[in-house]
């Protein structure tokens, strides 16, 4: 969720967990405590009882109220100016000073879930949330912080708030995917049926399937999971970034069906198409392998180097 960009969600969870990444341009609510439209002004005439103040009741204290958390503090270096044109076109509906602070939250929840410090994200964006809870980016940085946080109630329900305020569908298969976190496959799968695929961004339509195989699994569908990975997008040329997610979610599939060889193809085409390692495809490749990496791997202070599985204390030497 870097608030530069919007884009179909990512990263659903399909087989073996991926890293979670979210989406730029999202929205987090808040707003303002004041008298609600319409109540009377507090009455300041000599002898008047303060509101709240009843007989035999204690004063109100003039203290700030310490039981809501604090919000994080956001970073000097962060502007508000870096948001894109779309997030900033709904935030130019709140007053100039207000928009700035809430645009400089959700940045920060951006940078947050980029440096993977999911928690410090959603701090940023449910701040943003309390200023400006009406605006529609603002719920979305909330529901997208959410989600790479693993809460997947809260995520739903604001994405739930997206789509009902925008009409935008292309958050649906994270939706289904929430409902899938939740323990509730048959509830994702229903969701994502609403939705004809025509009514998705091409990213969507493919993160849709994603999640509908891994609710099929879920299931123990696993043929039926299949089936919907075979598209046409497996064998894609660009490097997209749904390409990666599509070719682990149909290894991992086959890998379960029993039918390591062509799993194994697959799960090599997906590390191809995913050099940042958005999910755990090369692992994935040396485990069948038999390749067992020591949790000192990597340690400049010991020489620890990947062994065979099959004898974990000496090195495999050349074949004679």
């Amino acid at each position: 969720m870097a608030a530069t960009e919007k884009g179909a969600a990512r990263a659903p969870r399909e087989g073996r967990p991926s890293r979670s990444d979210a989406r730029k341009g999202s929205r987090p609510p808040g707003k303002p405590r004041s008298d609600k439209p319409g109540s009377k002004p507090r009455s300041d005439k000599p002898g008047s009882k303060p509101r709240g103040d009843k007989p035999g009741g204690k004063p109100r204290s003039d203290k700030p109220r310490s039981d809501r958390p604090r919000a994080p503090r956001i970073p000097d270096d962060i502007t508000g100016k870096e948001i894109d044109r779309r997030v900033a076109a709904e935030l130019r509906t709140l007053p100039e000073e207000l928009g700035l602070t809430v645009a400089r939250l959700l940045v920060a929840a951006s940078r947050a879930l980029e440096a993977e410090d999911v928690e410090l994200a959603l701090a940023y964006a449910a701040e943003a949330k309390r200023l400006a809870g009406r605006v529609s980016v603002v719920r979305e940085a909330v529901g997208i912080a959410a989600y790479a946080a693993g809460d997947y109630a809260t995520a739903l329900a604001e994405l739930r708030a997206v789509r009902r305020m925008t009409g935008d569908q292309d958050y649906v298969p994270v939706m289904a995917d929430c409902e899938r976190g939740l323990g509730r496959p048959r509830k994702a799968l229903e969701l994502i049926a609403e939705v004809p695929e025509a009514q998705l961004s091409d990213a969507s339509r493919v993160e849709a399937r994603i999640v509908a195989a891994g609710a099929r699994r879920d299931l123990g569908q696993p043929d039926a999971a299949l089936l919907l990975l075979q598209v046409p997008e497996l064998s894609a040329r660009r490097s997209e970034e749904w390409l990666p997610r599509l070719r682990y979610a149909y290894a991992d599939t086959l890998l379960e069906l029993g039918r390591a060889q062509e799993a194994r193809t697959w799960f090599e085409r997906a590390a191809q198409a995913d050099p940042d390692g958005t999910t755990d495809a090369e692992e994935m490749l040396a485990e069948m392998d038999g390749i067992v990496f020591d949790d000192a791997w990597g340690d400049d202070e010991g020489d620890q180097r990947p062994t065979d599985a099959a004898s974990p204390e000496v090195e495999p030497g050349p074949s004679v």
